[in-house]
Order: C-alpha cells, then sequence, then structure tokens
C-alpha cells in the first residue's frame, strides 16, 4: 500500500474493537512497527502481518489503569511512564510517522514527540466525555492532541463532535467511518443452532466486550420481561472488567434466566454466531464512537435493535436500517425484540436495505482508501 515507516503503537496486547480495526489499517503496509506496551494474542496477529514487534520493558499490566481513572492515581507510575516515553521516541527516529491507537497510546506518544519530532497520527476510537474519561484526562488529551497531533481520525461525527465539544481544534480531525470485510456464507439458522449447540425458539444475542457501559445487564433485564426468547452473551471482560462480568451471570441467576441465557465468552466465530440469532441487540448505555457489530450484523442478514446513542443512529440511518431505542429502557428492549419477531416481512425489508448500505457504506476498501489519503495529507504537510 505505501512505503512511508509507520510506528503503530498500543497500549494493549489483546485484541477488542480498535485493535481489530489495527490489524485492517498495517495490512499490506511495508517498512512498518508496532510499539505495543505488553504482549498478548495483539503481538502474534500483527506479526503475521508482517510487522517488527518492538514490546516496551515497563508497560505489562497498565492496560488495566482505567480510562476514567484520576491524573493522581497515575503518579505511582510516573517512573514507568516515563520510561515508556523514552522506549517510543526511540522506536520513532526510525520511523516516519507514528500512529496512535489508543488513548493511552496517544498520551505517552504526544510527550515522546516532544523528544522526537515525528507527525503524530492519532486514530481516536472513544467518545472522548466524562462518562468514559476523568476531566483532567479530557483536558489533557485535548491539549495534547492540540498541540502534537497533525491529524485525529474518528470513526463518526459522533465523536468528531465530542471531540470539538472537549476544546479539541475541528481542522484536525478527519472522520473515516470503520470499515469491515465480511466474506461469511449463508447458512441456515437451524443448522447453526444445532452446530453451535443452541436452543431452538426466539433466540437473541449480544457481541461485545462485557462491561458495564455496554449495557448487558439491560438486555438481562428486558429478558425476564419476554419468558419465550433466549440469549447468548458474546465477550468477555477485559480491561479489568471481570467484577461486572460475574455480576451479570448473578443476575441471570437472580431473574430466573440461568436456563435462557448462554455466555459464550470471546469467540473467533462471530459472523457464523450471528446468523444463529434472530435478533442482534447492541445495548449500550453509554454513546458508542462506532459500533462494530451492527455494519457485522446488517452484512449477515440479521435485524439490529440499538440503542439511540452516539453514531448507532447514523449507522442505522435514523431507523430505516434498524430498530432505534433509548439508553438503558429494559422495558422498550423488550417491546422491540417482540416487534422484530412478530412482524417478519417488515424486518426483511429492512433487512435488503441494511446490507446494501452496510456494503455501500463501510467497506475496508473505503476505510483503507480515506486512512492512506490522511496519511498522504500528513506527508505532505510534514514536507511543507
Amino acid at each position: 500500500m505505501s512505503n512511508e515507516r509507520v510506528l503503530f503503537v498500543d497500549h494493549t496486547g489483546q485484541i477488542g474493537g480498535a485493535e481489530l480495526i489495527l490489524l485492517d489499517v498495517v495490512t499490506s503496509r511495508h517498512n512498518a512497527s508496532a510499539f505495543l506496551f505488553e504482549t498478548g494474542p495483539l503481538s502474534a496477529a500483527l506479526a503475521a502481518r508482517g510487522l517488527k514487534l518492538i514490546t516496551s520493558q515497563h508497560g505489562s499490566g497498565l492496560s488495566r489503569f482505567r480510562r476514567d481513572s484520576s491524573v493522581l492515581s497515575a503518579l505511582p507510575l510516573a517512573g514507568r511512564l516515563a520510561a515508556i516515553v523514552v522506549e517510543i521516541a526511540r522506536a520513532a527516529r526510525e520511523h516516519d510517522f507514528v500512529y496512535a491507537n489508543s488513548q493511552k497510546a496517544f498520551v505517552l506518544a504526544a510527550i515522546a514527540n516532544v523528544l522526537v519530532r515525528r507527525p503524530l497520527i492519532w486514530h481516536l476510537h472513544d467518545i472522548i466525555s466524562s462518562a468514559h474519561f476523568g476531566a483532567a484526562q479530557r483536558r489533557m488529551q485535548v491539549l495534547l492532541a492540540n498541540m502534537c497531533a497533525m491529524k485525529v481520525i474518528v470513526p463518526s461525527e459522533a465523536a468528531a463532535a465530542a471531540f470539538v465539544d472537549a476544546g479539541g481544534r475541528r481542522g484536525l480531525v478527519e472522520v473515516v467511518p470503520n470499515g469491515i470485510d465480511l466474506q461469511s456464507e449463508r447458512t441456515l439458522r437451524s443448522e447453526l443452532r444445532q452446530r453451535f449447540g443452541l436452543p431452538a425458539g426466539p433466540l437473541v444475542g449480544v457481541f461485545s466486550r462485557l462491561a458495564p457501559w455496554k449495557g448487558q445487564h439491560v438486555l438481562l433485564e428486558a429478558l425476564a420481561r419476554l419468558p419465550d426468547v433466549g440469549c447468548i452473551i458474546v465477550g468477555d471482560a477485559l480491561f479489568g472488567e471481570q467484577d461486572y462480568a460475574a455480576r451479570l451471570r448473578a443476575m441471570a441467576d437472580e431473574l430466573g434466566l440461568v436456563d435462557r441465557v448462554h455466555f459464550l465468552g470471546h469467540r473467533s466465530d462471530v459472523p457464523s454466531l450471528m446468523q444463529a440469532v434472530d435478533v442482534m441487540v447492541h445495548p449500550s448505555i453509554d454513546p458508542e464512537p462506532f459500533g462494530r457489530t451492527l455494519v457485522e450484523a446488517m452484512l449477515s442478514g440479521v435485524p439490529v435493535i440499538a440503542t439511540d446513542a452516539g453514531a448507532a443512529p447514523d449507522i442505522l440511518e435514523r431507523g430505516r436500517a434498524g430498530t432505534l431505542i433509548p439508553p438503558g429502557d429494559p422495558r422498550a428492549l423488550a417491546a422491540a425484540i417482540t416487534s422484530v419477531l412478530t412482524t417478519p416481512e417488515q424486518v426483511a425489508t429492512q433487512i435488503d436495505y441494511a446490507a446494501q448500505r452496510a456494503r455501500a457504506e463501510y467497506s475496508l476498501g473505503r476505510m483503507l482508501d480515506a486512512i492512506g489519503a490522511v496519511i498522504t495529507k500528513v506527508r505532505l504537510g510534514a514536507v511543507a
């Protein structure tokens, strides 16, 4: 794709939504390296794509430092953070660009930029708001972006608006919707249910990491109102959210849902599992910067129910490509599930339109072309 020497920086060795995007972005990039704070599945995946791997000697465990923590709570880690800054600066000297793929990666890369001047791009996968970041963190992120970043890539207008509302310069922002290359074969739902050992009857699914703001608990409360509907919960706790995962299992027991709710953990066969359900639910209670599983479901031919916040209304075209409900409202979610399950003809039309929209607006090629254009723009700006 390009011969620019890009240093990709990420704070985690795990593979979440942002890392899936990173794995697509690095494909076919020659002379690229990846600097990770810690080892994990992401290390192997990046190495398989031909990147040179650089792992911090001081970053192990920092991914567990919550992004809504106060700046004061980071003071005991100051020495380690400073060491990582030096490591990033040393690696950056051998590259033409630095591409930070997470908030923690960007903050340290921006500080390293003071030591080694390299064009810095921040791929911001989050919505900068009080729901996710402390006030001091928001101020620091925006200040460093305004001072050090040449471009800030965001996946949606919702994420762009949040960045600007927090004080970020609008001229820095490039909106590049996430792209997905999904080539799954369509299989009969009954065959998939049998293959995965899933029950017959109405079945809904939620596909995301287990975290309070992702809203899996809202779905459990909705299921308590739907005695004949089963559910699969696909995903696991990634960033210190194991307590929430335990709470969900306890809720299922308390609500009498143990026989109807199946916790499947992290899976690599999500597109097939999606085709096994009758409805895909996206119940986030806080605005999402994008919503990869929304597009995956649209491409898989599965009806979607999502909360009316963040990027979801744009992806679902204000309800034309899916059903929108208020956040944190189990009664509305239960009603929406019932409506989708009982109006197959109406839903079929919506599914067809959703698939067409996903292919047109959220293709992998479109995303990669747009990000390549941003990198070219930064290169030309750096030369000028």
